[in-house]
C-alpha cells in the first residue's frame, strides 16, 4: 500500500515537472517572438504585462528599446517611469535612482513627477551602506528627499520622506560617533598623527562638530562622554606647561557633563575625573 502511494506521488511530481517545462518553453518562445516583433504597440503592452506579473528583467529588456521609440508619444512618460520602477522592483537601486532622476529632468511637470522625485530618494536610501562605510550615498539620498519636499511641500509621501531623512541623518551621526570613538581608542598612538596634534584632540574636535551639526541627536550624550574622557586623557598625557590648563578644562567639562546628564550611568566616571583633576588644579579639599 505504501509503495503504491509513493509511486503515485512520484508520478504526480514528474507530471508537474513536465507541465512546468512545457509552460516555461512556451513563455520563452512567446517572449522571443515579441522581442523580435516590429509591432511596438504590441511589444509595449507585453512589457506592461511582464511588469505587472513581476517579470522585471523581461520588462526592462523590452523597455530599453521602447523608451527611445515611444519618445514624443502618449506612452513616453509611462514607459520611462515603468523602466525606473522595474529596476527598483528588481532591487537595482542605483540604476533605478538614475532613471527616476532622468524622468524628473525630462518631465518636471509630468504625470509621475511627484513619485519619480520621491523614488529617486527612496532608491538611494535602499542602497546606503552601514554607518562605518563611506556615506556618499547617504548624503545623496538626503539631498534627493530634501528636493522632493521642496518641490512638493504637500506631497502624499511627505511623512515617509521625513522619516527617511531622520533615519539617514542618524546614519551620518553614527558615522561621526564611530570616527570619534576610533580616535579615542587609538589614544596615545601617534602613527596617524602626521600633522601634529593627538588622537584625543581629534576625538574632541570630531565630537564637538557632530554636536554642532546634529544638536538634537539621540547620541548627544555619547559624544559628550567622549569629549569629557578625551579631555581628561589629554591632560594626563600633557607636558608640564600645558597640564594645569588642560586639567582645568577637563574639570569644567566633567561638571558640564553632570549638569546636562545628572542621571547618566557615567556620572561616577565624571565624579572620579573631577577628584583626579582637583589634585592638579589646587581645588582639592
Amino acid at each position: 500500500m505504501q509503495n503504491h502511494k509513493s509511486k503515485k506521488t512520484g508520478i504526480a511530481k514528474a507530471f508537474l515537472v513536465i507541465i512546468s517545462a512545457v509552460l516555461f518553453t512556451g513563455c520563452a518562445k512567446e517572449y522571443n517572438t515579441v522581442f523580435k516583433s516590429q509591432d511596438y504597440n504590441y511589444k509595449y503592452e507585453y512589457a506592461k504585462e511582464c511588469f505587472a506579473n513581476g517579470k522585471y528583467m523581461r520588462a526592462i529588456t523590452l523597455l530599453d528599446e521602447l523608451i527611445t521609440i515611444l519618445k514624443g508619444t502618449d506612452n513616453a512618460q509611462e514607459s520611462l517611469y515603468m523602466r525606473a520602477m522595474a529596476e527598483y522592483c528588481h532591487k537595482d537601486y542605483e540604476t533605478a535612482s538614475s532613471y527616476f532622476k532622468k524622468y524628473s529632468q525630462s518631465y518636471p511637470k509630468g504625470v509621475y513627477a511627484e513619485m519619480a522625485s520621491y523614488y529617486t530618494g527612496e532608491s538611494l536610501y535602499q542602497s546606503t551602506p552601514e554607518p562605518r562605510l563611506d556615506q556618499s550615498a547617504t548624503i545623496r539620498a538626503i539631498t534627493a528627499f530634501q528636493e522632493y519636499l521642496d518641490l512638493f511641500p504637500e506631497a502624499k509621501m511627505k511623512s515617509q520622506a521625513q522619516q527617511r531623512l531622520f533615519a539617514l541623518q542618524d546614519k551620518l551621526v553614527k558615522k561621526e560617533l564611530l570616527s570619534a570613538q576610533l580616535y579615542y581608542n587609538l589614544g596615545t598612538y601617534f602613527g596617524n598623527c602626521t600633522s601634529g596634534g593627538s588622537n584625543y584632540e581629534a576625538c574632541i574636535i570630531t565630537a564637538q562638530n557632530a554636536l554642532k551639526d546634529y544638536p538634537y541627536s539621540s547620541l548627544r550624550e555619547n559624544f559628550s562622554l567622549l569629549i569629557m574622557k578625551s579631555k581628561f586623557e589629554l591632560a594626563e598625557q600633557s607636558v608640564e606647561e600645558k597640564r594645569l590648563e588642560r586639567y582645568r578644562d577637563a574639570e569644567d567639562e566633567c561638571y558640564g557633563f553632570i549638569n546636562e546628564y545628572p542621571d547618566s550611568k557615567d556620572r561616577s566616571t565624571a565624579e572620579k575625573y573631577i577628584t583626579a583633576c582637583k589634585k592638579h588644579t589646587g581645588k582639592e579639599k
